[in-house]
Order: C-alpha cells, then structure tokens, then sequence
C-alpha cells in the first residue's frame, strides 16, 4: 500500500502531521504540502512560474504553489510511482456546503481523484486544532474501512470530524453537501500608505442544514462522510436549454 498525503494549511501544519502519524503501518506514506497556508485556493494550478519543491527535516516535501500543485508535480512524474490512495488534511476548520468549491483541502484530494486514485479529504469540524488526536483516530479508522472495502475504483469522499474527544467513536453517517447563505460584506480598510485596501467578507451561514447534509451530521455529533463527484454538468436541464436556444 502506498499513500500520498497532503493538506492545504501548510506543511508545518499540525493537522498534517496528524493525519500521518495516524496513518503509520497502513503502508508507505509520502507526503507533499504547500509551503505556506494556501487556504481558499481551490483547484488551481500554478502555470505563470516555474515551482520549487524542498525537503524539510521531518522528511515531509513542500512545494512553493497550491494543494493541487504539490499532489499534480506528485502524481505526474515527481513520485516516480502511482500511490493506492490520496489523503488530504486534517484542516484545520469544517469543509462542507458551498466551501468545498473553495477548500484546498478538497482541491488536493480531488486532483488524485482527477488521476483516477480514490481519495479522502479530511477537516475538523471547528477551528483551532481542539482534540486533534481524537480526529486523527477517527480519520485512521476510516481509511482501515476504505482499504478493507477495496481500492478497485476511484472514488472522493469529503470527511467532517466534529472537535470532540470522542470523535473516533461517533456515528458516521453519508450526507449530501449542505447550501450557505451569500457571504458577509467585504471588509475595506486603509493601509499604512492611505491605500484602500479589502478583506473577502466571512462565509454565510448554513441556508440548507436539513437532515441528510454535512451540517446537520457534525452539528449533531456525528462524522459526516460526502461522496463527490467533477461533473458539474446540470444534467436536468440540458433538454430545457436545448429547447430555449433552438437547438
């Protein structure tokens, strides 16, 4: 078995180490991270300048770009192998509804989805890093399963572990992604040179928290687990557009 692992808060990230202590004796793990937080960035990739990749001491590669730079530059030359399995988190922070179009976290185990691996993207529920551990053995027990089941065919699941310590113990239950509201209003500043500067706004709140979403399962003490897919295509339109535009 051999595992890739990566994250988007950085490759000093506690949740990064976590997630690969916790996953020692499953098979052989590299890892490859951002350099720094890369939070929000999606899945972008990094093509107006070239990318260093480096060794820190602890073993662990870090890229100078995006999530899904580090797991592209892996999976397409870097490794010299093709892994059973990509990891991505623990983040540091809830990945459900709207952000996951946003996470970085996702990003990366999407981009081995892309590659036709099966993939898990892993985040902690509230930010802070608040039983961390728990989450770590949680997270663990559920590649256990993934592996037991068979790595046959690709897959992408996106994991919420609520902050508790019993985390690894809680129900799990497959959810469908919730909706947000629109985020809050930016934020305009004046920087020390009186230049006006912005923040992106905070995220909305949960619109669509109904049972049977990723916000509803964590806030009721379970681990949420959320199939995904790439194909954004709204199949159920296609015969209405066709129609509308004369086609």
């Amino acid at each position: 078995m051999r595992i890739l692992i990566s994250n988007d808060d950085g490759y000093l990230a506690p949740g990064l180490a976590a997630l690969v202590k916790a996953c020692e004796g499953l098979g052989e793990i590299d890892v490859i991270a951002p350099e720094q937080n890369a939070s929000g960035t999606s899945n972008s990739l990094t093509l107006n300048r070239p990318l260093n990749v480096y060794r820190a001491t602890n073993g662990f590669r870090y890229v100078s770009g995006t999530p899904s730079d580090g797991v592209h530059l892996a999976l397409s030359g870097l490794l010299g192998y093709r892994p059973d399995l990509v990891l991505s988190g623990i983040n540091n922070g809830a990945n459900m509804g709207d952000d996951t179009l946003y996470s970085g976290t996702v990003a990366a185990a999407t981009e081995g989805y892309l590659f036709g691996i099966p993939s898990i993207a892993f985040s902690q529920a509230e930010k802070g890093w608040v039983e961390l551990d728990a989450a770590a053995r949680a997270a663990r027990s559920i590649v256990e399963q993934v592996i037991a089941g068979g790595l046959g065919q690709s897959f992408l699941l996106n994991v919420n572990i609520p902050n508790r310590p019993d985390a690894d113990s809680l129900p799990r239950k497959i959810t469908r992604l919730g909706r947000r509201h629109s985020a809050e209003a930016i934020i305009e500043q004046v920087n020390p040179r009186g230049e006006t500067i912005y923040w992106i706004g905070p995220a909305g709140d949960a619109k669509d928290a109904a049972e049977g979403t990723d916000f509803h399962a964590t806030a009721n003490g379970q681990v949420s687990i959320t199939p995904l897919q790439v194909d954004l295509t709204e199949h159920a339109s296609l015969g209405a557009w066709a129609q509308r535009l004369g086609l």
